[in-house]
Parts: C-alpha cells; structure tokens; sequence
C-alpha cells in the first residue's frame, strides 16, 4: 500500500513538474530525474524488486510504438545516410567504448561489460524535442534525432538481449552473428503481419474506450509472441507500430482518434513517472549494498561512465559530420548545400540525453547478473547527468548557435491546408441548395486563411462568432443542469458535441473566442 499511495503523490507531483519544466523552458525528464534521485532520500520508502521480462514489456513495448507511430517514413528514407551512422554507428562505438571501461575499471566480465554499454548507449529524443520545438531548429535536425531515438533503441536493445544472454551462458558471443540475422529477418516479417491483422481488428471497432484496450492489449500482445518466438520483440514492435501508423488513422473516427492519441500521451506520461519512481528505489536499495570502500569505487566509476557516454558521442558525431562535409566538398553543389554544419554537430551531439529505454534496461538485469549493481548505478548517474547536465544547458547552447528559424512544417502545413480546403470546395461545387452555399462560403473563409496567414483578420470572423456563441451554449448549458432541467447523461452528451464545434472553429489553436 505505501507503494501505492507514494506513487499517487509522485504522479501529482510530476504534473507540476511538467508545468514548471514549460515554465523554465527545461525538458521535463530532467526534473523527473531530480525527483527520482529524492526518492531514494525518503525515509521509509519501499524497496521493490520487478521481474525483468515484466518490466521490459510493460514499459518498453507501448514507448516504443508510440515512437514508431509518429515517425515519418519520408525523414527516414531522406535521411538513411545520417541516421545509419547514428543509430547503428554511433551506438555500436558507445558500447564498445564503455564497455572497454567496465572491464578494465570495473573488472566486469566481457558480456556484462557489453551489456553495460548497450544500456547506455540509446539517447531519447523525447528529452530534446520540447526545448527544441520553442526554437524552430534546422527541420533536418529534428527528423534525425527522432529517427534516430526510434533506431538505435531497437539496436542497442538487440546488443542488450545477446550479451545478458551470453553472461547467463545461454548463448556464446561467438555465436550470435547468426542470432541477430535470424532474429532481425523474423522480426521485420512477423511485426508487418501482426500490422496487417491488427488493422483488419481496427475496422470492426466503433467504441473508443474498447479500440483504445485492444490496442493496448495487442502491443502487449505482439511483445509476447515475439518473445515467446525467440524473435526481437523490439523490431518486431517498431516493425508493427510503422505498419499500421500509415493506415490506422484513416480507418478510425475522429472521435476514436483524439481518445485515443489523448489516452497514449496520458500513458507514456505515467509510464515515464514510473520508472524514475524506480530508479530512486532502486538507486537506495543499492548504494546501501555499495558499503565501505566499494561504495567509493562505484560512484567513481558512474561518473566515469557518464563522462565517456558523452564525450563518445560528441566525438561520433563530430568524426561522422566532418567525413561527410569533406565528401560533399568533392561531390556535387546539391551534396554541398545538403552536407551537415558543424553548428548541427554541436547540437546533434548534446542531444544525448538518456531517459526511459536506459532506465528501464538496467531495473530489467536478472538479480544475479554479473556486477548488476555497478552497471545499474552506472546507468542512473548516466540518465541523471544527461538529463540534467545536457538537459538543462541546452536552451543556452541554442541561443549561442543561433540556428535561423526553420519553417519547414509550417510551409507544408499551409500548403496542405490549401490542398484541403480546395478539395472540399471542389466536391461542393455541384451542390446548389443554401445551405451548400453557406458550407461552401465557410471552406472558402477557411482557404483565404491558409492562403494569406498574414490577411486573416476577415476570414476568421466567422469562426470568432462561432467561438463567441459557443462560450453561450455552455454557461446556457450548465445553467440547464444547474436548475435540474436536464441530467447528468444529457449534459455530458452535449458536452461532447459542443466540444468538437469548438475544436472545429479552432483549427491549430489559431482563433480565440470574443470577449464580452
């Protein structure tokens, strides 16, 4: 129970965290962290031991697909070159870095040695990507990252698996070429069949609440026959998530789709929370072991560890960037125009921040592993000093670069909007009646808008109005609750329905409603 109501209190103060990390434009991971690290000075907090397949799967499998559904397929292909070197290159480099430094700082074994590498080698671009959204960086800058925060889980997490197992003499390192071929071709096979059939499930679900359990369920679901297969279940899973993200949308409603995206938001949220929540517990339970002279040694060597994470990663990126600048110098002026700055690599390369994937590897090593609470401290100083070291630096670092804006998905936003305003007054053109007339005078206020951003004054009257008599509906609304005319279960149903005229009088957020 006291684990219970201290995870209720911690979740509470991690909503006041986010707000105070949009507050002072910081990553909120950074101050989970801070609070995580608090935990383990809590008197009287519970010490908890998770299986680790449980929490592999409970919080791996839903952050991993939620990443690979909103992964664009175009930035990848455009940026195959950058993101191989990151996602593959980069994260091999950091193992075999770090675990050069396990065995001979730490004397761990050479599996667990590469285990400990493989843990902290995957940045999360989720750190990142709210202090760089305030800035409008380089949009090629962006779509690496995230890709590559996709990426290099599956591949540090594939090194992960292979070298536990070997330390636990279920597999020789010798023999894991073979493994890996045989593990990633199943993996990419059985993750776009389990897509295909999760979208012919999609269809013949109409309630939300019961769409949004079956997909929890399936990712679950396919994380576990993965498993159970002897296959990656992380390929498997981004395999699946990439599948059905380019058809998904289009088969469910809009209500099921705003539930839906709300309810894996709320959910990766808490699952975050969660596995700082651990990392404090976890963190006490083992520094109290670390007695003595050992306690000294193991905090010697986190440090260590985090010191070689990030001073490996500047030196990947800073290495791979000048190699394809100095190709691009020889090749053709589109390759140059196209070639990398150094600014980017500056940027790219303290974009490094450890989080959830890191956390959650190291809680998941089998009690009896090899040195098991060295690397699990390493890896927390690791999470800890990124996020808050990196973390918290890097709106400074952005204003010292001093990136030009990059209008990027604005431009394309706009010409979308276009393309779909004229679509709908396309398809309208042969309808005469009046009230066509005044749909069609609606699409045409709507595509003035999207054509002339800056001229919208006239265009958005429409929707000011609409947003003006909205605001009466509700205090009409609840004036009819509040006098017992109506009840609860009628209220809440035009509750919903003036909520999505709301939504569809605000596109983007980009109108207010009138003050009386």
């Amino acid at each position: 129970m006291a684990l219970f109501e201290l995870t209720l209190v911690l979740l509470l103060i991690a909503v006041a965290l986010a707000a105070l990390s949009r507050r002072l434009e910081v990553p909120y991971p950074s101050l989970l962290a801070l609070a995580g690290v608090g935990i383990a000075f809590v008197p009287g907090a519970p010490t908890i031991e998770i299986d680790p397949e449980l929490a592999l799967a409970l919080f791996i499998a839903p952050v991993l697909l939620d990443a690979a559904y909103d992964t664009s397929l175009r930035d990848l292909k455009r940026y195959r070159l950058s993101l191989a070197l990151l996602a593959l290159g980069a994260v091999v480099f950091t193992t075999v870095v770090v675990a050069f430094v396990g065995w001979k700082m730490a004397g761990l074994p050479i599996a667990a040695a590469i285990a400990l590498g493989a843990i902290v080698a995957p940045p999360d671009a989720v750190a990142a990507s709210a202090v760089l959204g305030q800035f409008k960086v380089p949009h090629r800058i962006t779509a690496i990252l995230q890709g590559e925060s996709l990426l290099n889980d599956a591949t540090a997490l594939l090194i992960y698996r292979i070298a536990v197992s070997a330390a636990i003499g279920s597999v020789m390192l010798k023999d894991a070429v073979p493994v890996i071929l045989l593990s990633t071709v199943g993996s990419v096979v059985a993750g776009y069949l389990f897509g295909r059939f999760s979208l012919l499930t999609l269809t013949r679900i109409e309630d939300a609440a019961s769409s949004t359990v079956v997909q929890f369920a399936g990712t679950f679901g396919v994380w576990i026959v993965a498993d159970r297969l002897g296959l990656s279940a992380i390929i498997t899973i981004v395999v699946y998530a990439m599948t059905i993200a380019r058809t998904a949308p289009r088969l469910m409603s809009a209500r099921r789709r705003v539930s839906t995206y709300s309810v894996w938001e709320s959910a990766v949220f808490v699952l975050n929370v969660l596995a700082f929540v651990l990392m404090g517990l976890q963190a006490r339970s083992i520094v109290s072991r670390l007695s003595g002279d050992g306690q000294g040694d193991a905090f010697l060597f986190a440090a260590t560890v985090l010191a070689v994470v990030i001073a490996a990663r500047l030196v990947w990126v800073a290495s791979y960037v000048a190699v394809m600048r100095w190709v691009a110098r020889v090749d053709s002026e589109d390759k140059k125009r196209d070639a990398p700055t150094f600014r980017g690599a500056v940027l790219v390369g303290w974009c490094g921040m450890r989080g959830l994937v890191t956390l959650v590897v190291a809680i998941a090593l089998p009690a009896g592993f090899p040195g098991r609470d060295p690397i699990v401290l390493a890896a927390f100083a690791v999470v800890l000093g990124t996020l808050v070291l990196q973390g918290m630096s890097l709106k400074p670092l952005l204003r010292v670069l001093d990136f030009e804006p990059d209008t990027t998905i604005d431009r394309e936003v706009a010409e979308a909007r276009v393309a779909v305003m004229q679509a709908a007054l396309d398809v309208l053109n042969h309808k005469t009646s009046a009230a066509a007339a005044v749909v069609r005078e609606q699409y045409e206020a709507q595509r003035r808008v999207a054509e002339n951003p800056e001229d919208a004054q006239a265009a958005t009257e429409y929707d000011r109005l609409r947003l003006y008599a909205i605001k009466r509906q509700r205090d009409a609304l609840e004036e009819l609750r509040r006098n017992g005319t109506i009840g609860d279960e009628a209220y809440h149903r035009l509750e919903e329905e003036i909520d999505w005229s709301e939504l569809a009088a605000s596109p983007a957020g980009r109108f207010q409603p009138l003050t009386t």
